[in-house]
């Protein structure tokens, strides 16, 4: 029975040894599930197959791999150790829990990365979402690992990028970071052409090229804490919307993301934005409790007014304070 498998129990063998330098014959034999005759056999297979073990007497002695034998390293390419990285950020919710198993194996894989690549690594681990966004498109991950150099290595990208709307151009820019929130990718970089920092979806780039032009990146960068401020800036459709509360009010019901808000007169405060989808905007305002209106743009009205219209619609003669039908208001 001890020799049921001898070549697989054999390799279990130099596993352990491998994992456990000083294993005894008796401690070997039960973590083997054979008698200590069948594990001194093991041992023999090994020696004869060319793998150098020493047997050290004495109380501290044992079995242990002698110097000439290294185990065959783990090797990943950028493309594959960044994929990883990826994939354990979207699906599960400890990643960046260094206490948490997966968090702890995460950790040992980015510290096994080149330097270059796992400080890139190491900050999307900091900043991933604790609960993944199922609906969040993930990026290409040969995009992600080119972004991801040019971050490292301070090289100047070509991009394409197309917008939510659907609109497309081309353009350069130096990247500084690329950053995980609730599960999107986002490049946080300064636009040559718009001559201002700006934060782009990683899974809205095409093709990029990284370019012989080196720069440097800001000072003292937080990537976390300037995407949370650039999130609200740059994109395609304004924001304007005045608040009948105070500023610390509505600042504990919107995140900083979608937007500046500054005090006006009395108890009101005005919220300045911009974004790329007025659909999604004109539903993150129905946070807000206190009344509001929206001054501008016009995709952003004409988003929450139909957003106003469906939630009407979906309850039929309903009666308001002073006994009026609502619908009949509108």
């Amino acid at each position: 029975m001890d020799d049921a498998n001898p070549t697989a129990r054999a390799l279990r063998c130099l596993e352990l040894l491998q994992d456990q330098p000083g294993l005894t014959a008796d401690r070997l034999a039960r973590a083997l599930g054979v008698s200590d005759r069948a594990a001194r056999r093991y041992v023999s297979i090994l020696r004869r197959a060319g793998i150098p073990i020493e047997a050290v007497r004495g109380p501290y002695g044992g079995y242990r791999l002698g110097r000439g034998l290294r185990p065959a390293p783990l090797r990943f390419t950028s493309a594959e150790a960044l994929g990883l990285v990826m994939a354990v950020l979207d699906g599960h919710h400890d990643a960046s829990d260094v206490s948490d198993p997966v968090g702890s194996a995460l950790g040992k894989l980015v510290r096994a990365l080149p330097e270059s690549v796992a400080a890139q690594a190491e900050t999307m681990r900091r900043t991933a979402a604790s609960v993944p966004d199922r609906t969040a498109a993930p990026p290409d991950p040969g995009t992600a690992v080119t972004l991801v150099g040019a971050c490292a290595d301070h090289r100047r990208v070509h991009l394409d990028y197309r917008t939510e709307a659907g609109s497309a151009w081309s353009v350069e820019v130096d990247p500084w970071a690329v950053v995980v929130r609730h599960g999107r990718w986002y490049l946080l970089c300064w636009s040559h052409a718009a001559q201002d920092g700006r934060v782009l979806r990683v899974d809205r780039v095409g093709a990029v090229r990284v370019l012989e032009v080196s720069f440097d990146p800001p000072p003292d960068l937080d990537p976390a804490t300037e995407l949370e401020a650039r999130l609200a800036v740059g994109w395609e459709y304004r924001v304007e919307v005045v608040i009948e509360a105070p500023v610390a009010e509505v600042r504990r019901h919107l995140p900083r993301s979608l937007g500046r808000l500054d005090p006006l007169d009395g108890d009101r405060c005005r919220l300045e934005a911009s974004t790329s989808n007025p659909a999604w905007y004109a539903g993150q305002l129905t946070r807000l409790p206190s009344p509001f209106r929206v001054l501008g743009g016009v995709e952003v009205r004409a988003a929450v007014a139909g957003l106003g219209h469906r939630l009407i619609a979906a309850c039929p003669a309903v009666v308001g304070h002073d006994g009026a039908d609502l619908q009949s208001r509108t």
